[in-house]
């Protein structure tokens, strides 16, 4: 519940960061002076964008969520399975082996949503961010029946 929270807390002071320097673009809009129309196009500008990625992040998180209380409630939400050295960091041969398991589960059922999850976790577990993301995104298009980006749409 804390990292809630913190992301609505963080959240709120962003947007209100964003309201800020709109409207101190506005105002440099205002004042007519080449320069400072042009500074201040791009303080208008960077809120848009900046909020589209606070809503696209925002989304991304709810979704995982969401398919992380159905795979709970199912009894499918993958455990920590790995051994750990004595100062708590993963023992590297123990991480492979679970992601060389999951991998396996994930190809031999490529439209299974809960094998695409639980490969994310596995790559999140691996400090793999880039890839977790991508699998997770992938385990929402497929829960969702969305094509995924960049994979040819199937017709018929």
């Amino acid at each position: 519940m804390g990292g809630k929270i913190t992301y609505f807390f963080l959240a709120t002071v962003l947007v209100l960061v964003f309201g800020v320097v709109a409207m101190e673009g506005v105002l440099l809009l205002l004042t007519g002076e080449p320069a400072a129309m042009g500074m201040g196009a791009v303080a208008f500008v960077l809120p848009f964008l900046g909020g589209w990625f606070l809503w696209a992040n925002t989304r991304f998180a709810r979704d995982a969520n969401r398919l992380a209380g159905e795979l709970e409630a199912e009894g499918g939400l993958p455990v920590d399975e790995f051994v750990r050295t004595p100062g708590g960091r993963i023992d590297r041969d123990a991480a492979d082996a679970v992601f060389a398991r999951r991998q396996a589960e994930t190809e031999e059922a490529p439209g299974d949503w809960r094998a695409w999850f639980r490969l994310a976790v596995a790559y999140r577990d691996a400090r793999d961010t880039p890839r977790a993301r991508k699998a997770m995104q992938r385990a929402i298009a497929l829960h969702d029946g969305k094509p995924f980006p960049g994979e040819p749409v199937r017709t018929g």
